[in-house]
């Protein structure tokens, strides 16, 4: 498409160009049409527009415009506009931006606004809005937790109807406190169960000796070596997991956590060789590593509240975890010469989370089979995984490695 703005570029603005846009929803509801008027838009002095010279116009200047020029639009189609240009709510409009938002980067929220006519996004902020119960403050705290732009929160929060609920998270978690409650009983001990003669003994855990039995790279995400273990992984996975899920849904965010497990057990098996693996901080790191790398990158458009110590929490209980695991590698082991769980699965979950999750995170409702960026980090993930399977299936007979005995 053309572009039709008066350009603002290091401060100074070029003649505008003589072509206003205009968006028709498809008769199908499935494209987006963008309409060429003839309408001329009338040169203005640059003190009207941008009487500092700073490259920018302001929101309401921009909602004039639309308002003269933009006829053939609807006016709630406006607002989306309005709020689709000014994405990080800053009350300005830079050049870039509106050649961002008529170009082809439209979001799937801009997508949605034009198809779904009859809602309306509110000119307000979202964190302006009153009169909320319960559970739209509940919508409305995590959209600000996970979304950097206002255009996305506010469309989230004006569709998000807890159906489904986050399953994924919340059966996992689950399941995980269940098994461990089951061993806690069979091994009469809740605390450090890893120094049980036979924590080791169940299908669960993956053990190097024991590596053909491919559910081992998975299930071990189910014991955990105590209820210190337990307690910090669930407290990460539940606060983290079930708002991304709530926002992202269960196939994103399984997809992270899966594939950070299966890297963990993997990693494991390649540079810590005779150690077992227990826990679920494969998939916890996975979750808490891409969020807070997508914090960092969307830094000042996320509007969360103590967002610099809610990270400094995060990073403390992860360093504290991961340094317990750590401590308890070289503790003397409960199974001579069986060493004890690894803390390697950590550090794979935390890659998995800074390339694949970040990626899968990055674009809110942007189908991931259209971003290139996801299938170059899932080819590079998918070729790992290969070449680990092929290092467990030669690698230790050839390198003469001596695995210690199953208990």
């Amino acid at each position: 498409m053309e572009e039709s703005s008066p350009r603002m570029t290091g401060g100074t603005r070029e003649a505008p160009v003589n072509i206003s846009p205009a968006v028709a929803a498809h008769a199908e509801g499935e494209e987006i049409e963008v309409l060429e008027s003839t309408d001329i838009l009338p040169v203005a002095p640059e003190e009207v527009y941008d009487p500092e010279n700073s490259g920018f116009i302001s929101t309401e200047q921009f909602r004039d415009l639309l308002t003269t020029h933009g006829s053939e639009l609807d006016p709630h189609k406006l607002e989306v506009l309005l709020a689709l240009a000014d994405g990080n709510a800053d009350g300005k409009i830079c050049y870039q931006d509106f050649v961002n938002l008529m170009s082809n980067k439209r979001s799937n929220s801009f997508r949605r606004a034009i198809l779904q006519g009859s809602r309306q996004l509110k000119g307000c902020s979202l964190r302006d809005e009153v009169g909320l119960g319960l559970s739209q403050r509940l919508v409305r705290h995590v959209a600000y937790e996970t979304l950097p732009r206002e255009v996305d929160r506010k469309w989230y929060f004006d569709s998000y109807t807890y159906c489904p609920p986050p399953w994924f998270i919340l059966a996992i978690t689950i399941a995980e406190v269940v098994v461990f409650m089951y061993y806690g009983i069979q091994l009469d001990r809740l605390v450090l169960q890893v120094s049980s003669p036979s924590f080791l003994k169940s299908p669960l855990p993956y053990h190097p000796q024991l590596r053909a039995q491919s559910w081992r790279y998975f299930s071990y995400v189910f014991m955990h070596t105590g209820i210190e273990h337990l307690s910090l992984n669930m407290a990460m996975q539940l606060l983290v997991g079930v708002p991304l899920e709530m926002v992202h849904g269960a196939l994103r965010i399984g997809l992270i956590y899966v594939c950070g497990v299966l890297a963990g057990s993997l990693a494991v098996s390649v540079t810590d060789m005779t150690a077992p693996v227990v826990g679920s901080s494969g998939g916890v790191y996975a979750l808490v590593s891409a969020h807070l790398a997508n914090v960092v990158m969307n830094w000042s458009g996320m509007k969360c509240q103590f967002k610099l110590f809610r990270m400094a929490m995060a990073l403390v209980c992860m360093s504290v975890e991961f340094g317990r695991a750590v401590w308890l590698r070289f503790y003397p082991p409960a199974f001579p010469p069986c060493p004890n769980p690894s803390f390697v699965a950590h550090l794979g979950g935390v890659l998995v989370g800074l390339t694949l999750g970040v990626v899968v995170l990055q674009n809110y409702e942007q189908r991931l089979q259209e971003q290139s960026l996801f299938w170059i980090f899932f080819f590079v993930y998918t070729l790992f995984v290969l070449c680990a399977v092929f290092w467990n299936v030669f690698a230790y007979s050839l390198l003469d490695v001596r695995i210690p005995l199953a208990p």
